[in-house]
Order: structure tokens, then C-alpha cells, then sequence
């Protein structure tokens, strides 16, 4: 199983990004789709996940701002983040639950500048 993660780059504060993670390879029906993030000398962070029948949750510090979405004929999932803030810059990972165990994609960096 193979992620790949785009959409990262440097954005202003306030403004918005949108993540990508397609999953391809031998896939046994994806649970969950997400994003964790992690920033310098912090923990880990998941930021959203959702399942394939579209329920999603999100981390109380992205809630109202971020959406996350996925195209579960492309095994694609999405990630708008609204309104980013300078706490918001990290490495963000996506990663997937399926069938056979979790997977995690490389890292795409968010910058966000004041």
C-alpha cells in the first residue's frame, strides 16, 4: 500500500490549503482515512478522520476550520483547512485503517506565516 500525500506549502495566516492522500496498491476495504500532524518539540496530533460511509471527527483545535472529505472510488481523501492559523504549521501525515492493518503516507509540510 502506497500514500500519497500532496497539497502542503506555505500559506499566509487566515488563508486555506488543501491536502490530498491517495492510497493505491493492494487495498482490503479502507475503514478510515486521515491526517495526523506533528510541529517541532510537539506530540503527534490527529487533526480529522473519516470513515467510508463519511463520518468524520476532527481535533477540537481544527473543528469549525478544517473539513475533511473522501472519494471512496479513488481511495483519495481530502483535507481543506480554512482559516489556518500559526499554530496550524506542521508535518502533516495522512494515513488509512483497512482490512489488513494501518498505513502511513510521507509527510507534507504546512508552513504558515504571519
Amino acid at each position: 500500500v502506497q500514500l500519497q500525500a500532496s497539497g502542503g506549502g506555505l500559506v499566509q495566516a487566515g488563508g486555506s490549503l488543501r491536502l490530498s492522500c491517495a492510497a493505491s496498491g493492494t487495498i482490503f476495504s479502507i475503514k478510515v482515512m486521515g491526517w495526523y500532524r506533528q510541529a517541532p518539540g510537539k506530540q503527534r496530533e490527529e487533526v480529522a478522520g473519516i470513515t467510508g460511509d463519511g463520518f468524520a471527527t476532527y481535533a477540537d483545535s481544527v473543528k469549525g476550520r478544517f473539513t475533511i472529505s473522501r472519494d471512496n472510488a479513488k481511495n483519495t481523501a481530502y483535507l481543506q483547512m480554512n482559516s489556518l492559523k500559526l499554530e496550524d504549521a506542521a508535518v502533516y501525515y495522512c494515513f488509512i485503517v483497512e482490512g489488513r492493518g494501518s498505513h502511513w503516507g510521507q509527510g507534507t509540510l504546512v508552513t504558515v506565516s504571519s
